[in-house]
């Protein structure tokens, strides 16, 4: 059984990276955790944590809840930037 904290991380309206994360290990896995060969997705994963959190500081500072959109909102948010 997962701990929370993992079902958590597993969890798409909490986390919006999860296949981000996924790319990574499934990347890392595959090239016997050879970073060099990675360096695209943990790019791609970072920039995912950057967007996100600064949506959620905005959110938060505009007294938003949740301050991190749910997976639905976040499809929409995706595709109005484009």
């Amino acid at each position: 059984r997962m701990s929370r904290h993992t079902q958590q991380l597993r969890d798409h309206d909490i986390n919006p990276c999860v296949a981000e994360t996924d790319a990574s290990r499934k990347c890392m896995d595959d090239n016997n955790s050879n970073k060099d060969m990675c360096t695209a997705y943990f790019l791609k994963y970072k920039n995912c944590r950057k967007f996100w959190h600064n949506i959620m500081m905005q959110r938060r500072r505009n007294g938003v809840k949740p301050e991190m959109p749910s997976a639905e909102e976040r499809k929409k948010i995706l595709e109005s930037v484009g």
